[in-house]
């Protein structure tokens, strides 16, 4: 009769031991759980980024105007006789100081 009172205090000793495991318990699960709330943020964000390509490459298809604003600023090129001109700091030139 004793030894079948250790078994039950021998289960939950085990159980406890396994919820505080840092490799298999608790710990690794909340991490895995966050890891797995920033890989959903981030897919979040490529979706959006793919929907903005789909928008541009759609606004591209047809309109000359669009492509050859497209051309100027992802490439920097410039037709014949014109001349680039670029920022340095980044920020647009209506916000540059004078």
């Amino acid at each position: 009769m004793k030894r079948l009172v250790w078994v039950p205090i021998l289960v939950i000793v085990a159980a406890g031991w396994t919820v505080a495991d840092e490799r298999s318990g608790l710990p690794a699960w909340q991490r895995l759980n966050g890891d797995l709330g920033s890989a959903r943020a981030r897919i979040a964000v490529l979706h959006s980024d793919i929907d903005a390509l789909e928008r541009e490459a759609n606004a591209l298809d047809g309109d000359a105007f669009a492509i050859e604003r497209a051309i100027r600023e992802d490439l920097g090129l410039a037709l014949p006789g014109e001349s680039v001109v670029r920022l340095a700091s980044g920020r647009p030139a209506a916000a540059a100081p004078r």
